[in-house]
């Protein structure tokens, strides 16, 4: 192939890529138009939930007026008609003080943004994300967010995937990418091109945090230190992990099953002893654990056939009871008790 015909086709592809990219800019945004331009299928309210009282944030996953924005319900009675806010976000996490948004900006181009507000509504820091949202934690004081992104262009996600992690102090101040943190693995450091880090969840110190690393096809729930700048894997096969209320136990997702048939359901570990127990929950789990107090944990489970829908799930943490739906129509919980 000449150097004319070459130029050719890479200008052909440029139009194919840039097409496909507007297309999907395009379908995105009109099928978010369309599930939030009729009446709500659940019961709403304008009363707000008093911000001192407990209970929980999410995203409200219901067709209809008010889809994708975050919501809140009474911890005491989470069947309530829900509070909805002005604000639409694709990933919500929230304490007493504070509310990190991760957003899907759609439209030509699609975009992505992560932003942290006061509680009163106002915007305290905004900036863009690398890619499609996945995660966010606040730590208990509300002084760090964690953010997690899928990115592409990575040459060893071909086959998989690639993310990126920031943990940044609200007002600004980012400890950078937790991939440049020095990971560590049965006494030595891992520097393979394909770890990835994500899925974090903090400590009561605002230096100690919990995360997932991945490498080879391996996955292990690590210990993380913001002073240090290091990541010391503590256990195996753990994903999304998330410390409970007393910081005795860590709550993560846990792989099983036959590689072309994997399960993924949740387990919980005693940090002090090692135990692990393994909840009962048979459907497959794609979410990080929330703790609704030390004894039950909360996560949400895609609706079958709905594409979009999604509801909030709790199961005791000691695997004693079964799952039961606690809030219908409801993604990415956050538990506020102050």
């Amino acid at each position: 192939m000449n150097r004319s015909k070459k130029w050719l086709a890479l200008a052909l592809i440029s139009v194919l890529v840039l097409g496909a990219a507007i297309a999907y800019g395009i379908t995105a945004y009109t099928s978010y138009q369309a599930r939030s331009a009729e009446p709500s299928e659940v019961r709403t309210t304008t009363t707000s939930v008093t911000s001192t009282d407990p209970h929980i944030t999410f995203r409200n996953t219901a067709t209809g007026e008010g889809y994708g924005k975050v919501a809140t319900v009474p911890l005491d009675t989470p069947s309530a008609a829900r509070a909805l806010s002005d604000q639409a976000c694709d990933r919500v996490y929230a304490t007493g003080a504070v509310l990190s948004c991760l957003q899907i900006k759609r439209g030509v181009p699609t975009t992505f943004a992560a932003s942290v507000f006061d509680r009163a509504g106002s915007e305290l820091a905004s900036w863009p994300l690398p890619g499609i949202p996945s995660r966010t934690r606040l730590s208990a004081d509300s002084s760090l967010v964690a953010t997690t992104s899928f990115v592409t262009g990575h040459s060893y996600a071909i086959t998989g995937f690639s993310t990126e992690t920031v943990v940044s102090h609200v007002d600004g101040e980012s400890y950078g990418n937790l991939e440049d943190f020095a990971l560590w693995i049965d006494g030595e450091r891992l520097t393979t091109a394909d770890r990835n880090i994500w899925g974090v969840t903090f400590g009561s110190d605002d230096r100690t945090f919990y995360a997932t690393a991945a490498s080879g096809g391996r996955t292990w729930l690590v210990l993380g230190d913001l002073a240090e700048r290091t990541l010391t894997a503590i256990a195996d096969n753990a994903e999304c992990p998330s410390l409970s209320p007393d910081g005795t136990r860590v709550a993560y997702k846990k792989r099983s099953g036959a590689a072309e048939t994997p399960h993924w359901g949740i387990a919980v570990l005693t940090l002090a002893t090692h135990e692990e127990v393994v909840l009962p929950e048979p459907k497959n789990v794609d979410d990080q654990v929330e703790w609704m107090n030390d004894e039950t944990v909360l996560y949400g489970l895609a609706r079958d056939g709905a594409a979009g829908d999604s509801d909030v799930w709790s199961i005791a943490a000691d695997g004693a009871s079964a799952p039961s739906l606690l809030i219908e129509h409801a993604w990415s919980p956050s538990v506020v008790n102050e």
